[in-house]
């Protein structure tokens, strides 16, 4: 959801922001696939679990999700926590985000708070970089991008909705591009 929180950042506070990149999301309410509920059943196993290693995170996660670079962006969100304060880690991964909260929040976690593009606009760059098999940001959002992002570009990557993992080359590339100084 940061493609999200960098529009709504861009258009309640432009002073603040130079340009902005979002990655496969639109200024839309939107609903989660339901791959996102699979994921956090997946991640709470894990979690009860109380796993000690990433591999063993992995094989929890597997039947939940097939495609091993999707399951390494997930768990990049486990860590070993400091448990007293002389720094001994934890004997088991926990997760940084509380999976509660994010699995009762799935109805509204695709919801954009703006809804018209004459009361606000960000008009500073703005690159849109949208996976070609993701449905996040079809054709039809397209003009409304620009009306809320008047000065975007927008980028097509060969991937899904991780662009950045599935294809993190190609979205280096758009990045590098985007940021080159303009004439």
């Amino acid at each position: 959801m940061g493609a999200k929180a960098v529009m709504t950042v861009a258009l309640t506070h432009p002073d603040l922001v130079q340009n902005i990149i979002a990655v496969d999301n639109a200024p839309v309410d939107a609903r989660l696939q339901s791959s996102f509920a699979r994921y956090i059943q997946g991640l709470k196993k894990i979690e009860e679990a109380g796993v000690s290693s990433l591999s063993a995170a992995d094989k929890i996660l597997e039947p939940y999700e097939k495609d091993l670079v999707v399951r390494q962006f997930l768990l990049g969100n486990l860590h070993r926590p400091r448990v007293d304060p002389g720094g001994k880690p934890s004997p088991t991964l926990q997760f940084r985000n509380p999976l509660g909260i994010l699995g009762k929040s799935l109805d509204h976690m695709g919801d954009f708070p703006f809804k018209d593009p004459h009361r606000v606009r960000f008009g500073k760059p703005a690159l849109f970089v949208r996976g070609t098999k993701s449905t996040y940001v079809p054709d039809e959002v397209i003009p409304l991008i620009g009306q809320f992002f008047p000065l975007f570009e927008l980028v097509d990557v060969e991937s899904g909705h991780w662009v950045i993992s599935e294809n993190p080359e190609a979205f280096r590339q758009a990045v590098l591009k985007f940021l080159e100084p303009k004439e």
